[in-house]
């Protein structure tokens, strides 16, 4: 208990130090691939990897943010307008009912009334959103940490496992390293399939709006990229800025229909197609993860959701269902594997009980 209360005292430090995990386990993948197909050595490979990151990231922030920062202040201040704009259009439509409609006395609330209505978890989620970004110094340093605990993580990443695998009893340390690779494949699936799913959502709404001749298609299509990257919430809320800045309900018809196609696109063909081995996660329990996460860990938490589950998910199937559960035979004492039992006193060091693990395992 002393140490979950440690640990909640510094959950968002933890979840910054997670973020920088599941970074150096997409990166470690990429510098493993070019040591092989290169035949060069990792610390090159290390600094081949850092060095594209870096000049994508210049890229990135010179050509395509200042349009999108242009266009998404444009929309901000299109947003109320086009509230008001379907309020209108509900509002004619109840007048328009025929006479033997029962009469309706709908009155849609306006955007600030609206605001005070959201629940408590919306309003929590907001004012996480809006804190964590509105602090550009501590946003900043947050960003530097992760980057540099990344770095640190990708330059000797068995350093640091081993030090976490020595964490376990020494009759569990070779079940505890078959688990992280457990998770590591597992993390791997989930970072490469949905990095490639909101490039695939982006380009395919992008395509889509601009063919319909709606404005901002670059901050639309940005903006459904990066909101895949929160499942079953993020897609409803991508929809709802094109929608917003329609001009009649024949387009914010297509849209919504436009947007159901790609998502299930996506869901069905896309995705199945690149993961070749999924991430199975129901979706009720992705989205009671989320819920939760969101509730108790802020806005990172609802990013972080899925792999947080990702990885809670692995450790309950492996060390408590297969390691615990499947071995308990009715009232007959539990049969524990071979790489369970406890073994005989070792008079050496315990190291040498540990299993050897590669050096570009994180």
């Amino acid at each position: 208990m002393i140490a979950l209360s440690i640990m909640w005292q510094f959950r968002q430090i933890l979840l910054l130090i997670f973020t920088a995990v599941v970074l150096a386990t997409a990166l470690n993948d990429l510098v493993r691939r070019l040591t092989k197909r290169l035949r060069i050595r990792r610390p090159w490979a290390v600094l081949l990897v850092l060095s594209l990151l870096l000049v994508f990231g210049i890229l990135f922030v010179g050509l395509v943010m200042p349009p999108f920062i242009e266009q998404f202040q444009e929309l901000i201040k299109l947003l109320p307008k086009g509230f008001e704009q379907f309020v209108d259009w509900v509002n004619s439509l109840i007048e328009e009912l025929p006479d033997w409609f029962p009469e309706q006395d709908l009155e849609l609330p306006s955007i600030s009334e609206l605001t005070q209505q959201i629940g408590p978890l919306a309003q929590n989620l907001l004012g996480n959103f809006f804190a964590f970004f509105s602090d550009s110094l501590t946003t900043v340093l947050q960003l530097l940490l992760v980057i540099v605990l990344t770095i640190m993580l990708l330059a000797n990443p068995l350093a640091y496992r081993t030090l976490v695998v020595r964490l376990f009893p020494s009759f569990y340390r070779r079940r505890a390293q078959e688990i992280f690779s457990e998770c590591e494949i597992a993390l791997l699936n989930w970072t490469g399939g949905i990095l490639l799913n909101s490039v695939f959502i982006a380009s395919l709404s992008g395509a889509g709006l601009f063919f319909l001749k709606i404005d901002f298609v670059l901050t639309h299509a940005l903006l459904a990229g990066v909101f895949n990257l929160v499942p079953n919430i993020g897609p409803v809320l991508s929809v709802v800025f094109p929608l917003l800045v329609a001009d009649s309900f024949l387009k914010a018809l297509t849209i919504i229909i436009l947007y159901l196609f790609i998502q299930n696109l996506e869901s069905y063909w896309f995705s199945p197609m690149i993961m070749q081995k999924q991430v199975s996660l129901l979706p009720a329990a992705t989205l009671i993860a989320q819920l939760f996460f969101a509730k108790f860990l802020g806005f990172l938490g609802l990013v972080l959701a899925l792999p947080l589950t990702v990885v809670v998910k692995t450790w309950i199937e492996e060390a408590f269902i297969k390691d615990v559960l499947d071995q308990c035979q009715g009232n007959s004492a539990p049969e524990l594997p071979a790489e369970l039992a406890v073994p005989e006193p070792v008079t050496e060091t315990i190291i040498s009980t540990e299993p050897s693990v590669s050096e570009d395992k994180i």
